[in-house]
């Protein structure tokens, strides 16, 4: 064999035989601190002439940024295709992992660094695209899956542990670069023997496992691998065996193999290929977390940064954090508390033979001593601390879409600074610094980017007050990159998208939707796009839920409109039509219903009278808009063929306007609930009238008539039909507060006032009113509500 065939097919390196006997090749547990403190020891005994990393060779132009005094770990590298930002990858480094160690320690001695695994223009267009509104969250790091076969966990059971986790606290985490239990002690220079010795026992491990199970169920691995070991035959004619490869170790064996360079060339012959674009993204502890989705993640970032980050008295530091959390939450955690938490996470140690306590002993003494067997406390323990919600920081240096750039610069101006915790917002929307918060985040929800999201606000229910949920999410970078394609501006990438959805909306009530976000994200460029494909769909569509499920949010950009200046007279032209058109078309729409029909109408029937209210709020009773709404209403109501709790419902409404007398409400009653009609249309009708959170409980309790009607109803239907009305009612009904139901169980239960009689008279002890109006207590009444509105009392007349 010729001299350059042998050297082409000699083991690509050695993981511990000296400091001349590179390339060293250091496998790795990503984000596992004693992985990171032993690749440290290695690299400080070795000096190695470069650095090569597990990572896509395009960002080595942005490895000199983790040197920026403002780059913060947890960060990632985001890869995306430049033609489908949805195609991307994360490869996420925290403080202590492995490979941010060695880029640092690269950085700060001046040796040259580089990424060298399978370029992200192939990882990327090997990726199957995600599809739907989803497709951020499932954009997750594609190089750094943990192969079908657990390494860790095969490990672990061979030498006889049940928990992976524990195992590898206890071979690796609780221990020096030496071999010795420290704790988290940081390493020192050493013999490179010493330091490398970790690195042979885990690569020997690893060779044993890769003999079994193959690839591990990642066949995508071998052109991975191939890759790798192109870089490493280049880098090693660049700089000699004096080369570190910092990578998982489960590809140590495949990189130490004897191939030659024309086989791995093969492999990777033929890959598809995309354009890319790099950058640094802030990254979470919690995205760390394997529960997150994350491939590589692991179960506890904040207690593994705090392994790395304690220089000694690694236990004795946690148990103080725990307390400072705690007492926080207004917990009683003393020091005593502290020190007794400590001794009994060593005591367990000791007694499940550990050579430190862990993570389980740790949080066995936590919930013992300090939580008091509670597990709603160390919950919060989990979430704050075990977990942890540490937010990464990238400098402005970094590359980064125009879009992204003017999102970051409307954060810092309007002081919304991006935050790993869920936190909630009030905003009052006559503050210029509040509704310009609330103008970028519904611009930001237009554009799929959901870093915030609408509650209900615990303050008051006017339209000049509104609650946000925010979490900032790394995920949410990647829909920023997707909506660039939209403009160079929030504003104006929200303007484009909003004309384009009007523009392909096929339903009234899409478009109206559309009109009141643009309202709400004052977009006035794209307004009139909007309003041109609304008038165009609202003049076609002939179905009358369509054009009452459009009305109610019209009504409400209406009313948004006004608190936040602007013209909305176009829009308030299109309302009006609706609303005619409603009135026109909803009388014989309202029969030959069946009950689920009727019920999504009696819906409609609600929501169109709320939005006839707040469009034509001056007009007299009985005149413009309102007028023909209240005839709309009253022909429902009289109408045998309307389906009854449609009937019922418009009853309702017209007694709580005024519009109908109670007397005339207790007729229409009588007859939807007489003899002849059918139980079950009877029911339907009841539910209409008092069901819900309308309030018809109370209007039960204070007409008596109405009670009466209802009561006498009940107990004439038949008995074989009682039970096909019983769900309708016990629905009804349900709904009433307790002390509803108990006035009206008491007024059934005494029976009927006699007529002529005073409910007083009849029974003193009972509440309420009687039918008709008592003058006395009415006047009563009155010197009271004049207080209470703030009007003068009225003049008492001199005696004649």
């Amino acid at each position: 064999m010729s001299g350059a065939a042998e050297a082409a097919a000699a083991p690509q390196g050695r993981t511990a035989t000296g400091p001349a006997a590179g390339p060293w090749l250091l496998g790795v547990r990503h984000h596992g601190p004693g992985s990171a403190r032993a690749v440290l020891a290695a690299l400080r005994a070795a000096r190695p002439a470069a650095v090569l990393i597990e990572g896509p060779p395009e960002g080595d132009a942005l490895l000199p940024l983790a040197a920026d005094p403002h780059m913060r770990p947890p960060v990632a590298l985001l890869a995306h295709a430049v033609d489908d930002p949805g195609r991307a990858s994360f490869w996420p480094m925290a403080a202590f992992s492995p490979e941010w160690v060695a880029i640092r320690w690269a950085l700060d001695h001046d040796v040259p660094v580089r990424f060298v695994d399978l370029p992200a223009a192939h990882s990327l267009a090997l990726k199957e695209p995600v599809e739907g509104p989803e497709r951020a969250e499932e954009a997750e790091e594609e190089e750094e899956v943990t192969p079908v076969v657990d390494p860790i966990r095969v490990l672990a059971e061979t030498a006889g542990y049940d928990d992976p986790e524990r195992w590898w606290e206890d071979v690796v985490e609780h221990r020096s670069p030496s071999g010795e239990t420290d704790g988290g002690a940081t390493p020192s220079e050493g013999a490179p023997g010493d330091a490398l010795a970790p690195f042979d026992a885990l690569a020997e491990a690893m060779g044993a496992l890769r003999e079994a199970y193959g690839d591990g169920g990642q066949p995508r691995d071998a052109v991975r691998e191939a890759y790798m070991r192109i870089q490493l035959r280049t880098a090693r004619k660049e700089f000699g065996d004096g080369v570190a490869v910092v990578c998982g170790a489960w590809h140590v064996p495949a990189l130490a193999a004897r191939t030659t360079l024309a086989a791995d060339r093969a492999l990777l012959k033929g890959l598809p290929k995309v354009k890319t674009d790099l950058t640094w993204v802030p990254w979470t502890h919690r995205r760390l977390a394997r529960r997150s989705g994350y491939g590589a993640g692991i179960d506890s970032p904040g207690w593994y940064g705090h392994l790395f980050e304690a220089a000694d008295r690694p236990i004795e530091r946690w148990m103080t954090k725990v307390a400072g959390l705690l007492r926080g939450e207004d917990r009683f955690v003393s020091t005593a508390h502290v020190i007794e938490a400590v001794r009994l996470a060593e005591t367990l140690a000791a007694l499940r033979g550990r050579p430190l306590a862990g993570l389980g002993e740790t949080t066995d003494a936590v919930r013992a001593v300090m939580c008091e067997g509670s597990d709603v406390p160390l919950g919060l323990v989990r979430d704050r601390l075990i977990v942890g919600e540490s937010l990464g920081e990238v400098p402005d240096t970094a590359p980064a879409v125009p879009l992204q750039r003017d999102l970051t610069r409307s954060q810092r101006t309007l002081r919304l600074k991006p935050e790993a915790s869920e936190r909630e917002l009030d905003l009052d929307l006559r503050k210029e610094t509040d509704a310009a918060r609330s103008r970028l985040l519904h611009r930001l929800r237009l554009l799929d980017v959901g870093w915030g999201d609408p509650v209900a606000g615990r303050g008051s229910t006017g339209t000049f007050r509104e609650s946000w949920r925010l979490r900032w999410e790394p995920e949410l970078h990647v829909r920023v990159a997707e909506a660039g394609v939209w403009g160079t501006t929030v504003l104006t990438a929200a303007t484009a998208k909003a004309a384009s959805q009007a523009v392909a909306a096929t339903a009234v009530a899409d478009v109206t939707a559309l009109a009141e976000h643009c309202l709400l994200a004052e977009l006035p460029d794209a307004l009139p796009v909007v309003m041109k494909a609304l008038a165009d769909r609202a003049a076609l569509d002939s179905d009358v839920g369509h054009l009452a499920d459009a009305l109610p949010a019209l009504a409400r950009s209406l009313r948004y409109g006004d608190v936040r200046s602007t013209d909305t007279a176009a829009l308030a032209e299109v309302a009006a039509g609706l609303a005619e058109r409603i009135c026109v078309g909803l009388p014989p729409a309202c029969t030959g219903l069946d009950p689920d029909g009727a019920e999504a109408l009696r819906g409609q029937v609600e929501a169109v009278h709320g939005a006839i209210g707040l469009l034509d709020t001056g007009a007299e009773p009985g005149t413009g808009l309102r007028g023909r709404w209240d005839a709309v209403l009253h022909k429902l109501a009289a109408r045998d063929a309307v389906a009854g709790i449609i009937r019922g419902r418009a009853t309702r409404l017209l007694l709580d306007e005024g519009r109908l007398a109670e007397d005339e409400a207790a007729r229409l009653m009588g007859l939807a609930l007489s003899p002849g009609t059918p139980p079950a249309d009877a029911a339907a009708w009841i539910e209409g009238f008092v069901g819900g959170a309308s309030g018809g409980g109370m209007l039960l309790v204070h007409d008596e008539r109405l009670l009466g009607l209802v009561d006498a109803w009940l107990t004439g239907v038949p008995a074989n039909q009682f039970t096909d009305v019983l769900p309708l009612l016990r629905r009804t009904f349900s709904a009433y507060e307790p002390g509803v139901r108990r006035t009206l169980g008491e007024l059934v239960r005494r029976g009927p006032v006699p007529e002529g009689a005073r409910r007083d008279d009849a029974t003193p002890a009972t509440g309420g009113f009687g039918p008709g109006l008592d003058p006395a207590r009415a006047d009563a009444v009155e010197p009271v509500l004049r207080l209470l509105l703030g009007r003068p009392p009225e003049p008492v007349e001199a005696a004649v």
